[in-house]
């Protein structure tokens, strides 16, 4: 089991954390947001928080261990500071520009420990040394996976059922010189049983599935009761040869181990890597951000 964290991210950094908040910088902008993981104090003084942040999110609900659905709350910014900004993201041949934002629920558009899948993702995908993969990215918000996996030369379908999000991936399609990814608006679980019996498949899955959520027509999710179902179907859409397949988890409780045993279920897997994102704090005291599953066939 392994613990990672994105080392490779000049526009990123985890500044301190604790009282349920996190402060954090994402290119020229620093950001302080809800964290409940960060239970522990702070190791610099509140003031310092004050000083360095330029914009604050603060989420007003009873529980603030708990993020319920409805969002009560919001932006607090420093003159000057934009509702959208770009930072860019850098790993081998990789230059990477994805689009941020102050959004009404508090998240930004990125999630900053997916760094690591990226490169998974990008040394999979040019190590083949094809440009006929085809690509399945599930859950998958504003397109980072999908933008680091066309860009690898990869053919992508991308499903999700925000059509916000769908949005914001074009975006971030386009600030990348890019074209042709398939934007599927769609609930993924629904998608993928469709997808099996026209019997499609794919090189590379990659899957981030919310603990809840809702699609288009109101569909319901809950991981726990469905990622078995849902990786059970991805493993008749995943090629026999060369293949890749990723799965994150952010659910409070569950273990790496959880999501290997689910795959095990269904896939033959002779080595796979698994464990634990984390973000890496300047102050000493790192912040847990889910679990991660990842295999890849040789070349």
């Amino acid at each position: 089991m392994e613990l990672l964290h994105p080392s490779s991210w000049k526009d990123y950094e985890l500044i301190d954390s604790g009282d349920g908040e996190k402060l954090e910088r994402f290119g020229k902008y620093t950001l302080i947001r809800p964290e409940p993981q960060a239970i522990w104090s702070k190791s610099l003084h509140e003031q310092k928080w004050k000083e360095i942040a330029t914009a604050k999110f603060v989420r007003e609900q009873k529980d603030k261990f708990r993020f319920s659905d409805d969002v009560k709350g919001g932006w607090s910014r420093n003159p000057g500071m934009p509702e959208s900004w770009n930072v860019q993201y850098q790993y081998k041949n990789l230059n990477l520009t994805l689009r941020l934002a102050l959004t009404s629920f508090g998240h930004v558009g990125v999630f900053p420990e997916q760094g690591n899948n990226w490169n998974f993702i990008y040394d999979t995908l040019t190590g083949w040394n094809t440009d006929k993969a085809r690509v399945l990215n599930l859950f998958a918000y504003t397109g980072a996976a999908s933008v680091v996996a066309r860009t690898a030369g990869a053919e992508v379908t991308h499903c999700d059922a925000s059509r916000p999000g769908i949005n914001w991936a074009n975006q971030n399609m386009q600030l990348n010189n890019l074209d042709n990814i398939r934007w599927v608006y769609e609930d993924a679980f629904k998608f993928v049983r469709r997808e099996v019996k026209r019997g499609n498949k794919y090189n590379g899955i990659i899957m981030d599935p919310p603990p809840y959520g809702r699609g288009p027509e109101g569909e319901k999710w809950t991981l726990q009761e469905q990622l078995n179902e849902l990786i059970g179907m991805s493993s008749e859409l995943l090629e026999k040869k060369k293949h890749f397949f990723v799965l994150s988890m952010y659910a409070v409780g569950l273990s790496p181990i959880v999501g290997l045993n689910v795959a095990k279920s269904h896939f033959d897997i002779p080595q796979a890597e698994f464990g634990e994102f984390f973000l890496k704090s300047k102050q000493g005291k790192d912040l847990p951000m889910g679990t991660f599953l990842r295999f890849a066939s040789k070349a």
